[in-house]
């Protein structure tokens, strides 16, 4: 019973989010690629392969991103202000599973969107002659939904406590934030400063490094810049775990809320 009320939930996310027009985002991609391969050869001088690859990873990256973001600071959120969020509590379903299943729903959107635009990206790398290793495409694709998963976990906490344009803002600012604590925190060894290098640590150790799910270079340069398997799976369980805890403090902050 909880697994199906959950996947009923889950469903619904889906479907009304590709009902929004999600989708037409790899229009956009493939538009986008188009003009790459026509225009990059002009302009750069026998580095258009590399250019190609790198803005193809970095244009699926932030599309991901972006609907990690816009769509998941409205999931909780956007029941509250509209109050049907009252009619789901009213019945069988407890807040645990609200919440999770909002999460695992626009999960399967993302899963869909990375699949879809992955699998558009080789096509065209093979019909113009770009040369990629696939296994190492599908890999840096696998973490970049894992990023994805993680900033919808934290953009759904905020959106259950603050409105979605400070949600928004805040969840925007943890993924800037996520892709510096390294630097963040090498820069205070630099520095020698112990007031600065505690400070650092204490940020690196709240807010995800998003900086090890990037596998994008791996896609650009080739499989020798592949992490041994023992440290792939550490991150992967670093994200899942991270993702897990956000979700359990939204479903904390969420059912001690008065509505």
């Amino acid at each position: 019973m909880v697994l199906s009320r959950i996947v009923v939930i889950a469903r619904n996310v889906f479907l009304e989010v590709i009902r929004d027009r999600i989708l037409y985002l790899m229009a956009l991609f493939a538009l986008l690629m188009l003009l790459a391969t026509l225009l990059l050869p002009q302009v750069s001088a026998g580095t258009e392969q590399k250019i190609i690859l790198d803005l193809g990873l970095a244009a699926m990256h932030l599309l991901s991103v972006i609907i990690a973001v816009f769509v998941g600071t409205g999931l909780v959120n956007k029941e509250i202000e509209k109050r049907t969020v009252l009619v789901l509590l009213a019945k069988p379903v407890s807040p645990w599973e609200f919440i999770v299943g909002k999460h695992l729903g626009l999960s399967a959107v993302l899963a869909v969107l990375l699949a879809g635009l992955g699998l558009m990206f080789a096509t065209m790398l093979v019909t113009t002659g770009v040369p990629f290793s696939f296994p190492s495409l599908a890999l840096a694709t696998g973490f970049m939904l894992l990023e994805a998963m993680l900033l919808t976990a934290v953009a759904i906490l905020f959106g259950v406590f603050t409105s979605s344009l400070l949600a928004t803002l805040l969840t925007f600012a943890v993924y800037l934030m996520g892709h510096l604590t390294q630097d963040l925190v090498a820069f205070s060894k630099v520095a020698e400063n112990p007031g600065l290098q505690r400070l650092t640590q204490g940020i690196y150790l709240v807010l995800p490094d998003l900086e090890r799910l990037n596998l994008r270079n791996l896609a650009v340069y080739g499989l020798e810049l592949l992490p041994d398997p023992l440290t792939l799976l550490a991150h992967l369980a670093y994200a899942l775990l991270y993702s897990a805890l956000l979700l359990l403090l939204a479903t904390v902050v969420f059912s001690r809320r008065q509505f």
